[in-house]
């Protein structure tokens, strides 16, 4: 029976997914995210649990009323890194009756018959895709989260073509990611997908900042500015959304 590496559980979480959700923070991230809040969950490795999906959902079920407007979301980390522990734990929860949203970058997604097979046993059984685009330039995404953007935005047209529905979340951070001619791409790009429930633009923040001096890691923001609402009220404005 496979266990799925897990970093942490939240049993209240309201801002991620519809209702309130019971969320599942998987553990490892091939990504590293200038603006990462969470650097402890990036090494597969160190997950402080390893559980079967039944015990996830046991922890669940025990108040499940609770959750009847939400349901269980899969964060990280990355959830896709562990892509055969997810498609089980959201096949038993959807048998359960409960609805299932991943949280992702797409980062893993790759075209071969291979992924794809597995990339569409998921999809049957996710309801939504909360779908984290970085940054739409390529140096800039590179820069921003040491990979490429290639994977990203194929699996934002996957997710289109496949109907699935999906809720775009993009991190202003100031200098980086809130250039006027970037947020006119996104905007563009976003204009090309078919299955977009909601576009949230998110201001960057340093309630991570402590981990990274826990972990004895140089945090690589300092000195960046948290955005304020009128950021966020120009990008969404640039963006058309």
């Amino acid at each position: 029976m496979q266990k799925g590496k897990i970093h942490s559980i939240e049993s209240f979480g309201t801002v991620d997914g519809p209702g309130v959700r019971f969320v599942v923070f998987f553990q490892g991230c091939p990504m590293r995210c200038l603006y990462c809040h969470n650097p402890d969950t990036w090494e597969i490795s160190q997950a402080k649990y390893e559980l079967t999906a039944d015990e996830v959902l046991e922890r669940m079920t025990r108040n499940l009323p609770f959750y009847k407007t939400g349901g269980i979301t899969a964060t990280g980390g990355e959830p896709l890194m562990q892509i055969d522990f997810l498609t089980e734990l959201f096949t038993k929860a959807k048998s359960a009756g409960i609805h299932t949203c991943l949280d992702t970058s797409g980062i893993t997604f790759r075209s071969d018959a291979a992924t794809l097979a597995k990339f569409n046993t998921l999809l049957e059984v996710c309801d939504l895709v909360m779908l984290d685009i970085k940054h739409m330039d390529a140096s800039g995404h590179k820069a921003l989260t040491s990979k490429e953007d290639t994977a990203p935005k194929a699996f934002a047209r996957y997710l289109s073509e496949r109907g699935v529905p999906m809720r775009i979340r993009y991190v202003l951070v100031p200098g980086y990611t809130d250039g006027e001619d970037d947020l006119k791409s996104l905007g563009e790009f976003l204009s090309t997908l078919d299955n977009i429930e909601q576009v949230e633009i998110l201001p960057y923040h340093e309630l991570g900042k402590t981990k990274y001096e826990a972990l004895g890691i140089p945090y690589p923001l300092e000195g960046v500015r948290v955005p304020v609402g009128a950021d966020i009220d120009r990008a969404k404005r640039i963006i058309g959304v």
